[in-house]
């Protein structure tokens, strides 16, 4: 037996056989691949999907086959290849995937009816033109009028279709059909012209992918923080007075559990620091215990050249008490005690962290949320803050729910009410979408 990327492959098994194996449990979703020089980078496409825990199987047009054969998706995905209406993909059912090549019009069918997620990438103009207009000339086409399941189409032609009257028009009819467009980038085209028309990103694909299932209400279903390792600080830290007391908060450690589990489910690979939490730390990731801030500091710099993702959503104390008393101090009238600042972590993790790693602030406020959530922003260089109000008692510290926003210099995502669990999948969406933008940001 042989392993690749956590896939398992046993000898003496069809590529059916195995498609069935490492699709147990996952969430179906097609890729429609049209023809195109694009074509290509769908067979990354698939593998990405692949990676971030769905499973992909293919449809091809006649054009598409031009570019890049069936074979290779069909060795990829361990499924057949659709590429005809009519059951007969000689090109796409080789001998080794079985009788599935003699599969029916009406099992066609049942692609479109089981599908999550329909993804066409490269779309191309004409495809584009047929799914506007209702044609249904080849398996993709039909497909897209018989699904129920939502749709991305990310196109990729010359810079003169895409700006087009024509193009512009069909892409405007499929969005106010609730059609999911991954805008094309802009750069030197395999025609020789330079302009808009390439091919967005896989990694943005993907991300849209993600989004259309948590809008679903299947955002477990993706693992789009594969390769990802987050760096999550969870509690609140304690500082001593004596050995008896302590200056500390309410944090309970619920936010920062919960965003360590899903990032986990989602993928990552996750360093969870915790301070003081009353709640149980969940089992899946890497846990490192500690009391004070300074200790905390410590942890997070020895980890933090691991992590490309850091998640600050511990409440750390911004004071401590400047001499720690070696016995327990007795009740003797009015006692003052001397603070001095603790630590500034944030920020040194903003001036030490790695080229592209991510950081993520926590500000707890009970004023002026918004202005102190953006000025923080601004203060400590962060890529992004979630502020909440913690004043209210239905959410925030001691509470199982949470509300806030997620605020970047782009703008602000509105967090409702809801369960920190909830709250943590929403969190995630908005890095993967930073993650996304930064990729293809560097890129271009």
């Amino acid at each position: 037996m042989t392993s690749e990327k956590g896939k398992c492959y046993s000898k003496g098994r069809s590529m059916v056989e195995e498609g069935a194996a490492m699709s147990a449990g996952r969430v179906k979703v097609t890729v429609g691949v049209c023809g195109g020089i694009a074509a290509y980078k769908a067979v990354e496409l698939v593998r990405l999907l692949q990676d971030a825990g769905l499973d992909p199987h293919v449809v091809m047009t006649r054009a598409a086959e031009e570019f890049v054969r069936p074979l290779t998706f069909a060795a990829i995905s361990g499924h057949k290849v659709i590429t005809s209406l009519w059951g007969e993909d000689a090109g796409a059912a080789p001998v080794e995937l079985g009788d599935e090549g003699a599969a029916s019009v009406i099992e066609h069918i049942n692609e479109a009816q089981t599908t999550k997620v329909l993804i066409v990438a490269p779309a191309t103009a004409d495809t584009l033109a047929k799914f506007a207009h209702g044609l249904a000339d080849d398996f993709l086409s039909t497909m897209f009028l018989a699904t129920t399941a939502s749709v991305i189409v990310a196109p990729a032609m010359n810079v003169n279709m895409w700006e087009h009257p024509a193009t512009r028009a069909n892409i405007e009819t499929l969005k106010a059909r609730g059609v999911r467009v991954v805008e094309p980038g802009s750069g030197y085209l395999a025609c020789g012209m330079v302009g808009g028309g390439r091919l967005a990103e896989n990694s943005a694909i993907v991300a849209a992918v993600g989004e259309v299932l948590a809008s679903e209400g299947q955002a477990e279903s993706i693992a789009d923080l594969v390769g990802e390792t987050v760096l999550v600080t969870a509690g609140g830290t304690r500082e001593a007075i004596d050995p008896v007391r302590f200056i500390g908060n309410r944090s309970s450690g619920r936010m920062g559990f919960a965003i360590a589990e899903a990032a986990s489910r989602r993928g990552a690979r996750v360093i969870l620091i915790s301070a003081n939490a009353v709640v149980a730390a969940p089992a899946i990731c890497e846990l490192v215990q500690v009391t004070t801030a300074e200790e905390m500091r410590e942890a997070v710099m020895q980890r933090l050249s691991e992590a490309t993702v850091v998640v600050m959503a511990a409440a750390v104390s911004d004071y401590r008490v400047a001499k720690v008393a070696t016995q327990k101090l007795k009740r003797n009238g009015a006692r003052v005690l001397e603070l001095e600042p603790t630590e500034d972590i944030l920020q040194e993790i903003v001036e030490r962290r790695r080229a592209g790693t991510l950081a993520i602030g926590f500000a707890a406020e009970t004023e002026n949320v918004l202005e102190n959530g953006r000025a923080k922003l601004e203060r400590k260089g962060v890529d992004a803050v979630v502020v909440n109000d913690v004043s209210s008692g239905e959410t925030g510290f001691d509470s199982e729910r949470n509300a806030g926003s997620f605020v970047t210099r782009e703008g602000v995502v509105e967090i409702p009410a809801m369960s920190k669990v909830q709250m943590a999948g929403l969190i995630l969406d908005q890095v993967v979408r930073l993650r996304v933008k930064r990729t293809v940001g560097s890129r271009s």
